[in-house]
């Protein structure tokens, strides 16, 4: 409940005068009990000085009252006198806790403006919605257009990039059967680290939109898969692990989100966060997509043929070998001994970097080198 504020607020002198009429005592007189000075209660009762902490202390001691009422006085005069041009500060506030303003003028997302009208207007025009009161959503029918989603702030403005870049983009109508066969021609390429800059091409022949956008600092965001129309898939993905085995990992477990059309009829982006760990509680889709990105970066039933052949020892060599013979990267083999074994640190120099490979390639923004 807000505070009401007096239609009228009086100086804490006006007060202070009707004490001293009340007592008969004249203002002299007052000063010489707080041993102050004469000019200090004129200037009081004058409303032409604000009453201190110590002289709220030594009138409550005169006057039998307490230091917080007379200090309660000069604060609500003082705010009274404050005038409230408009309610920018207000507006600022709820800007700022509905959206993340900094990050999203940093990167360009937003072009900033002095005016908070024009700023608020281009915020709305960013998020889909009619103004400030209205919920963002995905959607992509307009019954639910309002329709608030389970995502915090970070990772709605990232979803909303991604958004706005797959909608730029004029590929191949999405196909199921051309999907699954493209899984095939990916999975030609997971050998070397540079032939991820294959995928993007690969995906748009199959009609699915890939979108490459950086992840924002505590979104925990790994990838996405939503629905621009009934038959126009979008993946995104934010790289914030820059591995090869993470790279095909999540790839492969959101390319499953959409052969399964996940989220396409709830009408609801797959928003996936620390995506692998098989932590009790997944949903059913997140844990085939989970089953899917493993498979597709070493065969499971071949995992667990070769752990139960060599374990405890596990050498580079053997490992080496191993992925030579399934014909991947060894990076993809060591990321899946490493959630296996629960060892973060097994021969992690093999985990390479694939970022810079498949950037050039992509619709991709952030890095550095942020897209218009």
């Amino acid at each position: 409940m807000n505070a009401r504020m007096p239609a009228e607020v009086f100086p804490p002198g006006e007060f202070l005068r009707e004490e001293l009429e009340a007592r008969e005592w004249s203002q002299r007189e007052l000063a010489d009990i707080l041993n102050r000075p004469p000019r200090l209660i004129s200037e009081l009762i004058a409303g032409k000085r604000g009453i201190t902490p110590e002289t709220a202390r030594g009138l409550a001691d005169a006057f039998g009252t307490s230091a917080e009422y007379w200090m309660n006085l000069e604060s609500l005069y003082q705010l009274s006198k404050v005038k409230i041009a408009n309610n920018d500060v207000a507006r600022k506030s709820r800007l700022y806790s509905k959206f993340p303003v900094r990050e999203m003028l940093r990167r360009g997302w937003i072009r900033a403006s002095e005016n908070l009208d024009v700023l608020e207007q281009r915020f709305c025009e960013f998020f889909n919605i009619p103004d400030m009161d209205a919920q963002a959503g995905l959607n992509h029918r307009a019954k639910k257009t309002d329709a608030a989603m389970d995502v915090t702030p970070l990772q709605l403005a990232w979803l909303f990039r991604v958004r706005a870049m797959a909608v730029q983009q004029t590929i191949s109508p999405y196909s199921r059967e051309k999907l699954l066969a493209a899984v095939e021609k990916l999975k030609a390429l997971v050998l070397a680290p540079e032939e991820t800059r294959h995928v993007p091409r690969i995906l748009a022949e199959a009609g699915v939109r890939l979108v490459l956008v950086e992840a924002v600092a505590g979104s925990k965001l790994d990838g996405a898969c939503f629905w621009l129309a009934i038959d126009q898939p979008v993946i995104g993905m934010s790289m914030r692990f820059d591995r090869i085995d993470n790279f095909w990992f999540v790839l492969r477990h959101e390319i499953e989100h959409v052969l399964r059309e996940d989220g396409k009829d709830e009408d609801e982006p797959v928003i996936d966060t620390d995506v692998g760990d098989d932590k009790d509680g997944l949903a059913e889709c997140e844990v085939r997509a989970n089953k899917a990105g493993a498979d597709f970066c070493v065969p499971q039933d071949q995992l667990e043929n070769f752990i139960a052949r060599v374990q405890p020892y596990f050498s580079e060599q053997k490992v080496l070998s191993f992925a030579q013979r399934i014909q991947v990267h060894p990076g993809l083999v060591v990321g899946q001994l490493q959630r296996k074994l629960g060892r973060h640190d097994f021969l992690r120099k093999h985990q390479v970097k694939v970022r810079a490979c498949v950037l050039p390639s992509a619709d991709a923004d952030g890095w550095g080198s942020f897209s218009e």
